[in-house]
């Protein structure tokens, strides 16, 4: 078991036909590639026509030449949304990947989504009781529906979004595409990051900075927590009646899930690394020769450590750049073995040396304990764990895939037991007041419940679970 993340959305709204859309999304899919690799898509519409492609696999592995042609019929003309996915709890299940195309009486409603809602399992049971059709366990399904049932009393979309998301309780941020907009929304607590900016004359929405940045765009701002902003060919607006409570953004986003080249809510995710790895040094101190980062998201923490404590940085384990993220492995065994093939110790690096390794966290153990054993076997001296986030001790239920306390090892052995279980020297987490101090400007407060069970939502009720979804398929 390790940190999963649910995935990434994207839009554009193509005016004056300046660009290809669906291009423009298949690129910007690219630089979301780290929120999800299970599956992806891309719907693209020109007038009333909506296509759409969803399958397993990676953004290259899934479009090749002749599909982005097929879809740029389509996606030259005025708007497209893409997806990238990780599938929750080991389920590769294709009949959830998103975009999802819907049709109903006011025409097509398209939607990408991140995040996840409590209690779906009375939201979905009150809308099954008022004729809703499920085909999928996808909540952005139950959000369509949703928004649907009051767009049939009400004169439009945005505001038939702003009754749904009264009855919307958790995590999402999420873009819809309808005959004639383009719709970027955001939950109150603003859980998961959603930002918009333009690329010529055209306006697009994004999971993250980085995404827009990376296909020529300029960062306009971050959607705010609460708000619904539309897009047309003539106008952009917003709709900020949820807006004003008090937010909780995933501060895993600024530890592991982000890319740091990415700014989010005013606060730099590189930054925030540096400054856990600085307070990482001040309230661990060791004696050791090296620094040396888990290759991603433990480098920019490493460096950190390494400038406040003043011992050398090191690259002490070379990365295999066409292996995914070891999260996204669905199974033990799957990611067991995708550390033995991702990693490698650089030898001259490691040999006789004391090292302070730092990545950013411990779930499981299992994984880091495969990695400081690689590290021994290529002759390190002594290994000094140190994790840029506190120890992981209850389930999340916003979006980051920590759905049970069984497999947490924190929750079964303290800090010592773990230094003893993983084969560190010694081992030192980020204290919780150190990690809610990490990202610097940031325009919200943080959810850190994974670390401390004071959810910011009731996340009592019951989740819902297909019963029949294994008869079906």
């Amino acid at each position: 078991m390790s940190i999963h993340e649910e995935c990434g959305v994207f839009g554009i709204f193509n005016r004056n036909l300046e660009h290809d859309a669906v291009q423009e999304t298949y690129l910007a899919l690219y630089a979301l590639q780290h929120r999800g690799q299970v599956s992806c898509g891309i719907a693209a519409r020109n007038g009333d026509n909506v296509d759409c492609i969803t399958e397993l696999g990676t953004v290259p592995d899934v479009f090749n030449k002749d599909k982005l042609a097929s879809l740029t019929a389509s996606g030259k003309g005025n708007v497209a949304i893409g997806h990238v996915r990780y599938s929750a709890q080991g389920e590769e299940d294709e009949i959830n990947s998103q975009p999802m195309v819907m049709s109903y009486a006011k025409g097509s409603i398209s939607i990408v989504n991140n995040g996840s809602l409590v209690s779906t399992a009375k939201l979905r049971s009150n809308l099954e009781a008022g004729g809703s059709v499920f085909q999928t366990n996808s909540n952005a399904e139950m959000i369509v529906h949703l928004i649907v049932r009051h767009r049939l009393q009400t004169e439009n979309i945005e505001k038939a979004i702003s009754r749904a998301m009264s009855e919307l309780e958790g995590a999402y941020s999420f873009i819809i595409m309808s005959p004639k907009k383009l719709i970027a929304v955001r939950d109150p607590k603003g859980f998961r990051p959603l930002c918009y900016g333009k690329l010529g004359n055209s306006y697009v929405i994004a999971s993250e900075s980085c995404a827009i940045q990376s296909i020529g765009g300029e960062v306009i701002r971050d959607i705010e927590p609460g708000e619904i902003l539309v897009i047309t060919e003539d106008a952009v607006y917003s709709n900020k009646d949820n807006c004003g409570q008090k937010t909780s953004m995933c501060i895993f986003e600024h530890v592991y899930l982000a890319r740091p080249d990415s700014v989010i809510d005013g606060a730099s995710v590189h930054r925030a690394r540096l400054n856990a790895g600085k307070f990482l040094a001040i309230e661990h101190p060791v004696e050791a020769d090296v620094v040396v980062g888990v290759p991603d998201s433990g480098i920019d923490a490493a460096i950190g450590y390494a400038n406040e404590s003043g011992i050398p940085f090191g690259i002490g384990l070379i990365k295999n750049r066409y292996i995914g993220r070891t999260f996204i492995q669905t199974t033990q065994r799957q990611r067991e073995r995708s550390v033995q093939i991702k990693l490698n110790p650089l030898g001259n690096e490691i040999e006789g040396k004391r090292i302070v390794l730092v990545d950013d966290s411990i779930v499981r153990g299992t994984t880091c304990a495969k990695l400081i054993k690689k590290l021994r076997d290529a002759g390190a001296k002594e290994i000094h764990m140190r994790i840029s986030s506190p120890p992981f001790i209850n389930p999340c239920y916003f979006g980051t895939d920590i759905s049970s306390k069984d497999k947490l090892i924190a929750c079964k052995l303290d800090i010592d037991e773990i230094c003893r279980f993983i084969g560190a020297d010694s081992l030192g987490y980020l204290s919780r007041e150190s990690m809610m101090k990490v990202a610097e400007n940031s325009k919200v407060e943080f959810c850190s419940a994974c670390f401390t069970g004071e959810y910011p939502v009731d996340v009592t009720g019951e989740n819902f679970v297909d019963k029949y979804s294994k008869k079906i398929n």
